[in-house]
């Protein structure tokens, strides 16, 4: 951990990102096992990411966007958080919009309900693979934000937070992982094609990581707003996509069992630790 402290922001962002990946791949290695998963258990699974996030988005991100704001906006400290959270969903908004993919409630095999001319141009894995990327970027973009809020306050409790954040994306990582890389394995491909997919979803959390931290150590003003765009940005695929999956299964009860439980053991890593 001493070692980790004593890196350059932006390195400490890196590695995050790439132990995100990391649990991403772990899930996805589950493929080598099973050709199928227990719905209930994905569907709990999802639930837990679900409640990981919720409570992410506000011990790491909403929080301290209002705390870094106090100082320049007073009473006026939760506008940055307003509005930065408001652009983060309307942003994701704007992507589902434009990309075509499929959620992840469906199986690949409904592929059929994408519109005919997103599905000439892409194939059932390529939609399926997007919908997951799509919603990897903004998770690798909060930790990144995290870490690069360090530079203007690199106290021991900001880097628990930091570490906090990291480590519930990277559990919610595991499920998501497996969400993709099984329903293609069961449409037919290779195990090993299968894997490759479901890793390669995540690529992009390194990415936004270093994006996110050199974004707010250049431009300092733009924190507590960079700090809600990400937690309004997770919100939104925590109910766009996380809740629906978990609960369109019959297995509602124990999914949200599973979010109450994510959420409690965030809420331990975030205030407990920090």
């Amino acid at each position: 951990m001493d070692w980790l402290r004593s890196q350059p922001v932006v390195m400490q962002a890196f590695l995050a990102g790439l132990f995100t990946w990391g649990c991403t791949i772990v899930g996805s290695a589950v493929v080598f096992f099973f050709k199928q998963v227990s719905r209930k258990l994905l569907d709990i699974m999802m639930g837990f990411a679900a409640g990981v996030m919720i409570a992410a988005s506000f011990w790491s991100l909403l929080a301290p966007s209002i705390e870094y704001a106090e100082v320049s906006y007073g009473k006026l400290s939760w506008l940055p958080a307003a509005i930065g959270f408001l652009v983060g969903g309307f942003f994701l908004q704007l992507i589902d919009a434009v990309v075509p993919h499929l959620h992840l409630s469906k199986d690949i095999s409904e592929a059929e309900s994408v519109p005919e001319h997103s599905r000439k141009k892409l194939s059932k894995t390529a939609l399926l693979f997007l919908a997951i990327t799509i919603h990897n970027f903004p998770e690798g973009l909060a930790v990144g934000v995290a870490f690069g809020a360090l530079a203007a306050n690199p106290s021991p409790e900001a880097f628990v937070g930091a570490i906090g954040l990291a480590l519930g994306i990277g559990l919610q990582n595991v499920p998501e992982g497996a969400a993709l890389s099984i329903p293609i394995r069961t449409d037919g491909k290779s195990r090993l094609k299968a894997f490759y997919w479901g890793s390669m979803s995540a690529i992009v959390e390194p990415i936004g990581a270093v994006l996110g931290a050199v974004a707010v150590m250049a431009m300092t003003a733009i924190l507590p707003y960079a700090l809600s765009f990400a937690a309004g940005a997770m919100v939104f695929v925590v109910v766009e996509e996380l809740i629906p999956d978990s609960q369109t299964n019959g297995n509602t009860d124990v999914a949200t069992l599973g979010l109450m439980v994510g959420f409690v053991l965030m809420m331990v890593l975030d205030v407990a630790l920090g």
